[in-house]
């Protein structure tokens, strides 16, 4: 269970990124072949206006055959998608394909011609004596919907990869969701068994009571009294922890305390408390929980076991805020949200489960968030905390 904790973070990150390219290369073929189909379709209709030209000019020779002129006739009424205006030096001669709202509106047809002149060059037709008529055109209706139909796809697109990642990152929370009730339990489940035993091991040999016995049976007791403190934490992150009303700055002074003892002394832990008293709903032992992983994880940190960790208790915005300073390695911007997830870990051994519980505590359990707040490189990470408070 934790090795498919452990890699599948891997494997979901290059499907998101599978789904990425996959559009990206949808995007690239969908806008190049449309273009070369526009290109194609815009050919043509030049061709078919420089024909539509030609057979203006032929019905204006007064020497053309009058057997051909139903044939230039058909030429120029075939043409019913493509907007024209022909036009003299000093006025339009002739509309066609352009709607009668426009053509009613003066103003309308001089922005439709204007349009037409700055799009193509217009077909100059000589019809004699010097006389010239020149022929303005646009793209067709069809071509005009060709060229916006990319991106219309691209949307389509866009929208199933979007309905793809949210049901993928659905199923994936659920999934996680299953792996961290089942570990919880599991782990619950393992540890209470012995303990029970070893309690009852410890009743046995106090009978034989002696100054040596009573300090190890002393210390054995605070290490089965963790031990329950252990069990009790992991059986609550599979079900919804009971929230209590309680003064949460003393909560974190108990943890950084048992911190302090259990941390080397290289490493220089600090508390800050502005607030003597800051009501918040919460669980102890999960609330401990969190203050000892983000502690450990500076720890972790911290180069050579040697530098500073940091903490700082205030309230802000109506919310208890409460900060983890280090003098660690710090992190890249790139990974201040990958830290969280399930698995990720850059210790040879790690689990990387510490910091993704923090996160479950915290914003599933007590409605708040854990973020990086800020962090350089080989100088520090600040880890920050906040909840709700009452």
């Amino acid at each position: 269970m934790i090795k498919y904790l452990k890699y599948s973070y891997q494997l979901k990150k290059q499907i998101k990124l599978g789904l990425f390219f996959l559009a990206l290369v949808i995007g690239v073929l969908t806008v190049y072949y449309t273009s070369t189909l526009a290109n194609q379709l815009k050919a043509e209709e030049v061709k078919n206006m420089e024909l539509w030209a030609a057979a203006s000019k032929a019905i204006a020779d007064p020497e053309v055959d009058i057997a051909n002129l139903s044939f230039y006739d058909k030429i120029i009424s075939g043409n019913t998608t493509i907007p024209v205006i022909l036009a003299y030096e000093n006025g339009y001669l002739e509309y066609r394909n352009i709607d009668s709202s426009i053509v009613c509106d003066s103003s309308k047809l001089n922005a439709t011609y204007l349009r037409m002149k700055n799009n193509y060059d217009p077909i100059v037709i000589h019809i004699g004596d010097g006389i010239k008529q020149y022929l303005y055109y646009d793209d067709s209706i069809l071509l005009q919907k060709l060229k916006f139909y990319p991106y219309f796809q691209l949307g389509v697109v866009g929208i199933f990869l979007l309905i793809s990642y949210l049901a993928f990152s659905y199923a994936r929370r659920s999934e996680e969701n299953k792996v961290w009730v089942g570990l919880a339990k599991e782990t619950a489940h393992q540890l209470g068994t012995p303990m029970s035993s070893l309690l009852a091991w410890i009743d046995i040999m106090q009978e034989d009571r002696s100054q040596a016995n009573d300090v190890a049976f002393s210390e054995m007791r605070k290490d089965m009294s963790r031990l329950k403190t252990i069990t009790d934490r992991f059986s609550k992150i599979g079900s919804d922890p009971v929230l209590d009303e309680l003064n949460i700055v003393e909560v974190i002074e108990k943890s950084v305390d048992y911190m302090k003892l259990r941390s080397p002394k290289s490493v220089d832990i600090s508390l800050e408390v502005q607030h003597q008293i800051i009501l918040a709903k919460a669980n102890v032992a999960l609330l401990e929980w969190v203050v000892e992983n983000l502690i450990k994880n500076a720890i972790d940190a911290i180069p050579k076991g040697e530098g500073f960790i940091k903490v700082k208790l205030t309230i802000e915005d109506d919310k208890a805020v409460i900060d983890f300073k280090d003098s660690g390695v710090g992190i890249p911007p790139s990974k201040f949200k990958t830290v969280f997830k399930p698995g990720f870990t850059t210790k040879k051994r790690g689990w990387g489960l510490g910091l993704s519980l923090v996160k479950r505590i915290v914003n599933h359990y007590h409605n708040g968030i854990v973020y990086v707040k800020e962090s350089n490189l080989n100088k520090g990470t600040t880890f920050r905390v906040v909840l709700p408070i009452t």
